[in-house]
């Protein structure tokens, strides 16, 4: 960034500031952090990123953490690596002289993982990306359905009132809709949205992704890094990220300081909505928020319990039955159930076979079968 762009940015914010003091128009002041350590794009950027957003966010200061860019007039706290600022940036959290942060890096606990927010190409709406970096739980399927709720929890946070939640159609979709389901049932709200696709559902398409069909998008958490790097810099050659507002806000009951994470490759444009994203959260107290969503989750039973025995194991033992014409199709299994779910049937003399539908896994079975099969199916919880 040229010396005159710096100053014009710098202009700009002290006449807002004027303006503020004139006019009486105030914001809530929000103190935050933006690490530079170890960024791939150049200190200048990051700093007009920072100007960006104080400009855009009234009341909003930004503190750099890390090497400072020459005539830096923010307060800067030097630092030459990751272990310095993480020590500098928990430091300041403590004392209460930063409200949160936005970091390149940040070693998060089991149980937390970042809600990505992202425009998206097709409509030009915010998308919640849940969850984007971090680990949510070591199972799977357990990690989406807390995904859910922590994507609910930062659309809430970020002013969405009802934020409508879909599942991205990869491995254990189908496993956390049923156990989402199951919680709605019990007592914990929140809206479905629905893939614009024809046969619909809560399972999400590629199409969905790009026109932002839902608020809240869950999948795994390597999943949604891939996205969110996608959506974020598709068209600069993936060196540089120009869009978006980063990988989000931490979040999960383990979180105890608000840090938002930007890549090593985050550009001015994604410095200044991160930075904005993260002044959303703390004004509307994410903390709070946080807290709420996953007690009422937790009462509507979010653990999910084990699941019934599996049958993999006992091929040899569980002989196919004489086989049949397969004309219908059970949709709604989960591709890591399916080989279990056929046994299942054969189990109870039902011939069933695996195949792929349009829409992911489906089970062939003859139609003089297909009722008693969906009973044992249910039974055995491979279907809702």
């Amino acid at each position: 960034m040229q010396t005159k762009l710096y100053n014009q940015l710098l202009q700009e914010v002290l006449e807002e500031t004027a303006e503020v003091l004139l006019t009486g128009r105030t914001g809530q002041k929000v103190s935050l952090g933006l690490t530079t350590y170890g960024s791939e794009i150049a200190l200048e950027e990051l700093l007009e990123g920072a100007l960006i957003a104080m400009k855009k966010e009234a009341g909003l200061q930004v503190s750099i953490i890390g090497p400072g860019p020459p005539g830096c007039d923010l307060p800067v706290y030097k630092a030459s690596s990751d272990e310095e600022v993480h020590d500098i940036l928990g430091q300041l959290l403590a004392g209460k002289e930063l409200d949160g942060a936005v970091a390149m890096h940040y070693p998060f606990p089991i149980g937390v993982s970042t809600i990505g927010k992202v425009v998206t190409p097709a409509r030009g709406r915010k998308m919640y990306i849940a969850s984007t970096t971090g680990t949510s739980d070591t199972d799977r399927v357990q990690a989406m359905v807390k995904n859910a709720v922590y994507g609910i929890a930062a659309a809430k946070a970020d002013g969405i009132k009802e934020p409508s939640l879909g599942i991205l159609n990869v491995d254990g979709a189908r496993q956390t809709e049923r156990h989402l389901l199951q919680m709605q049932n019990r007592g914990y709200s929140f809206r479905w949205g629905e893939s614009q696709r024809a046969e619909g559902g809560h399972i999400l398409r590629g199409n969905d992704l790009l026109t932002g069909n839902v608020d809240v998008v869950v999948c795994d958490t390597l999943t949604g890094n891939i996205l969110m790097k996608m959506f974020s810099s598709f068209t600069s050659g993936g060196n540089y990220e120009t869009a978006g507002c980063g990988y989000g806000p931490g979040i999960g009951a383990e979180a105890r300081n608000l840090i938002a994470i930007i890549s090593r490759a985050s550009g001015t444009p994604v410095v200044a909505n991160a930075l904005c994203y993260c002044a959303s959260m703390v004004r509307s107290n994410i903390s709070k928020i946080q807290k709420e969503e996953i007690e009422k989750a937790k009462k509507a039973g979010w653990q999910i319990p084990a699941g019934p025995p599996s049958v993999a194991g006992k091929s040899d033992e569980i002989m196919p039955p004489a086989a049949k014409v397969t004309a219908d199709e059970i949709p709604g299994i989960d591709i890591m159930e399916l080989d279990d779910a056929v046994r299942s049937l054969w189990k109870e003399q039902i011939f069933a076979a695996t195949g792929m539908g349009c829409t992911g896994p489906i089970i062939l079975i003859a139609a003089e079968d297909k009722e008693r099969a969906l009973k044992v199916l249910q039974d055995g919880g491979f279907v809702g």
